[in-house]
């Protein structure tokens, strides 16, 4: 055969191909039982913890055209007692040929460039997540003898609601140079220090066709001034090199949330760069594949802004190594089976380690005494998940719209102090204070759409013992139709351990002239 008979594009439409369309699904139909409802069971129910689920087991020549698969893991009736598995935490296999060790290998939800364990919607060439819950994937997969494509669940909850279809194309037979398609996940949390973060190295003839990339801040400032590094076929330096994370993901002056066929950021949880800030991104080589003949390295530097107090010299400025939490697909095609440059992660060891030293939960004090008077009502909802809801105050007046909530502090040492709260079409205008100290301006919440959002107040030394903050109202946005207030949490959030090691604000006096860095 002289051309493939796959990949192909709306030109190739038009030309008849050699083959037989066949699917493996989920679903079941019964032609002798058209009015049954059981027509309409076209799931796998559930899938225990610990338990391996075969989507498909083909037999080739063939190549798969087509993936699409759901599940519940959002909160939902029907999972309002047990709980679901999250995307993160169900991990996708495919093995090729009968190979002993799989050539694909990610956590469902970053193979869908949907990282964190929060489902977000994509809508790109080769990976669409409509509406975040429909996962689609048209990378093009063939094998010449067999493929199995299987999910893990590694979560303590079940899978719920499976649904899938594997659409493929029977083939008579396959070109001799036909490459394989291979994806793996790998994480440091966090970078490790002195190395160039690592996204794939294999060996083999192939191409490289797309990263996704997930980075989760732990210092204040932007963290993508590193480039992207790239050797090939064993070069001790990179052929290929960039001019910063941004430009790699085919954006310009940072990362905003946005979509396109060939890159994009499905998710960022914050608008400015915080302790904390969460950035999904996508980039896929599809019109420019990078070749590699022996071997490939690609890798990216994890330099960046920091604050003053988190550099050695005591100043801000642009080239620093970070200490960010990263996690990567690779995705590629080579002739041979790919190589295992990454461990196999369980689903606790996926999931970002809490940087908070001390939460206190909104929902905790309830009580009259900590807020003034008005209708006070626990408010439940996905983002409230962990503390299982949120405090919402509709004060009476806007004198008793205010809200007080202790904190502990145990140690002295470097801390950030936040506040997570909603934002609403009804809410109005606090200002924050601790120990009586104001903290930066009033915080507008008002809202057009509801949304739950991190409010960083301050970096501070605190002495050991025990504070108060509040809320008062001070005001509302004209155009608000209220005064609520909607906290879920107060935190306190750690810093770099080398903040404490220069300890060059250790006694700075923070009632005197409070301030936090971004």
């Amino acid at each position: 055969m002289s051309a493939s008979p796959f990949f192909l594009g709306l030109g190739k439409l038009t030309q008849y191909q050699e083959g037989r369309s066949r699917r493996a699904t989920s679903g079941v139909y019964y032609p002798d039982r058209h009015d049954d409802i059981s027509n309409n069971f076209d799931r796998e129910d559930v899938i225990p913890p610990g338990q391996t689920f075969v989507l498909a087991d083909l037999s080739g020549p063939g190549v798969i055209n087509h993936i699409w698969l759901t599940f519940l893991h959002e909160p939902h009736r029907w999972t309002q007692e047990s709980g679901a598995a999250n995307h993160q935490e169900i991990l996708l296999r495919m093995f090729w040929d009968g190979r002993p060790e799989p050539d694909v290998e990610a956590p469902v939800g970053e193979f869908f460039a949907s990282c964190f364990g929060k489902r977000m919607e994509v809508i790109s060439l080769p990976v669409v997540v409509g509406g975040g819950a429909g996962y689609n994937c048209y990378w093009q997969m063939p094998f010449r003898k067999a493929a199995r494509i299987e999910v893990v669940n590694q979560s303590n909850k079940p899978i719920r609601k499976l649904y899938f279809n594997i659409d493929w194309t029977e083939l008579p037979e396959l070109p001799e140079n036909t490459l394989y398609f291979c994806a793996r996940y790998r994480q440091e949390y966090p970078a490790e220090s002195g190395k160039d973060y690592l996204v794939l190295e294999t060996e083999g003839k192939g191409c490289y066709v797309g990263t996704v990339l997930g980075v989760r801040t732990r210092s204040p400032a932007w963290f993508g001034e590193g480039d992207e590094l790239i050797y090939i076929d064993g070069e001790s330096f990179p052929s290929i090199r960039g001019t910063g994370t941004e430009d790699y993901f085919c954006s310009a002056w940072g990362l905003r949330k946005h979509l396109t066929p060939y890159f994009g950021v499905p998710h960022i949880n914050h608008p400015l760069r915080i302790i904390g800030q969460e950035t999904c991104s996508y980039r896929w080589h599809i019109e420019d594949p990078i070749l590699f003949s022996q071997s490939i390295k690609v890798t990216f530097e994890t330099y960046g802004w920091i604050s003053p107090d988190e550099n050695k010299e005591n100043k801000a400025h642009s080239w620093n190594e970070r200490q960010d939490d990263f996690s990567s697909v690779a995705f590629w095609y080579q002739r041979s089976p790919s190589r295992k440059f990454a461990p196999t992660y369980t689903a606790e060891e996926r999931k970002l380690p809490c940087l908070d030293r001390f939460i206190a939960w909104a929902k905790d004090y309830i009580g009259d005494e900590h807020h003034g008077r008005g209708a006070v009502e626990l408010v439940e909802g996905a983002e409230y998940l962990e503390a299982g809801g949120q405090l919402v105050l509709s004060p009476e007046s806007q004198r008793e719209g205010w809200i007080e909530i202790p904190i502990t502090v145990q140690k002295k040492e470097p801390l950030r102090l936040l506040v997570e709260l909603s934002r609403g079409p009804d809410h109005g205008l606090y200002q924050p204070s601790l120990d009586g100290v104001q903290l930066g301006d009033p915080i507008d919440l008002y809202s057009e759409k509801p949304h739950l959002l991190e409010d960083h107040l301050l970096d501070f030394w605190p002495e050991p013992g025990r504070y108060v903050f509040r809320l008062e109202c001070v005001g509302k946005n004209p155009i608000s139709r209220g005064e609520r207030l909607g906290i879920y949490s107060v935190r306190l959030r750690e810093r770099r351990p080398r903040v404490e090691a220069f300890g060059y604000e250790k006694d700075w006096n923070w009632r005197e002239n409070p301030h936090w860095y971004r």
